[in-house]
This record gives C-alpha cells, structure tokens and sequence, in this order.
C-alpha cells in the first residue's frame, strides 16, 4: 500500500483521532454474540456507554442527563461498537463501511432531541470510515434501556469488496 492508501484506512484515521479502542469489547449482558456476520453484511448487537474501566453511564436524557451530555454517551457507544468489531475482525480495515444505526435513547416523555445525541455515534463513525460510513440511521426515545443505560446504539457494517464473504 502506498502512503495515501494507508492514511485512509478506518484503523489510520482512528490512529489520528488519538482513540484508543478497549482492549475488548464489553460483555453481552444477555443470550447473543456482539457480532454476527451474514453475507457481506456484519450486524453488531446493541451497545451501551461502558466506559473502559466497565462502569456504565446512566440516567434519563432530559431529566438527569442533557442532550450534550448524552451525545458524548453516543460517541462513546461507537468507540464500543468499533472494539466489538476489532475483537471479531482483528481489525477495522476489514470493514467496508456503515450501512445503518439504530439509536435508542432512555429520554423523559418530553425529550425531542434524539436524532442530535445519536449524532455522536454517527459523527464518529463518519470519521473514521469516510464517505462509506455515512449511513441510513433511525433514533427514538424510549422509556427505559437495560441497567438504566442512557443510549444503545445496534449497527450494520458491510464488509470491504476484498474481504471472504
């Protein structure tokens, strides 16, 4: 690969944002895998604020929590949606781009601002897969998430076109 090439790359532009991924993705809670492949298609389970240490961020978006606030708890869902991808894949580069996210918010019944505090996620994601991880999203709020978590994020990633299928 030449220089511009490799400064390309998800795992290059993630190099240059100065973010660390986890050493491994945080533990399903429940009967399912992080990451399941079919096709060309790679679905990540629904990820939640972990921070690295393994607490969680909680609270009600627009009771407890501002949006702003809860948008830092999006873009910290992505850097977890992005170590679950590394630990299946050994690496980012494997991955071709974002098709879809599916942001749930744990907002109060009057919170509006959904699709901005999932805009952390997607932001991220943007940067770090360039015009292929700009994607089809939806957002909503809902009236609460497991272990009282402020946002989970699911994904769908497609491989990238030289990967085995």
């Amino acid at each position: 690969m030449d220089s511009d090439t490799l400064a390309t790359t998800p795992e290059t532009r993630l190099a240059a944002m100065g973010i660390d991924l986890p050493r491994a993705a945080p533990s399903p809670i429940g009967s399912f895998r992080n990451v399941r492949q079919s096709g060309g298609l790679i679905y990540v389970s629904g990820q939640g604020p972990v921070r690295a240490d393994g607490t969680l961020i909680r609270g009600k978006v627009g009771s407890d929590v501002t949006a702003e606030e809860a948008r830092d708890h999006a873009t910290l869902v992505a850097v977890n949606i992005l170590s679950a991808l590394r630990d299946a894949y050994g690496t980012l580069d494997r991955v071709g781009g974002v098709v879809k996210l599916l942001g749930l918010v744990n907002a109060a019944p009057d919170f509006e601002r959904h699709p901005f505090v999932i805009d952390g996620a997607s932001d991220l994601l943007a940067q770090v897969f360039g015009e292929p991880g700009v994607h089809a999203r939806s957002s909503f709020g809902v009236g609460s998430l497991p272990n009282r978590i402020t946002v989970e994020i699911e994904a769908i990633f497609e491989l990238a076109p030289d990967q085995p299928r």
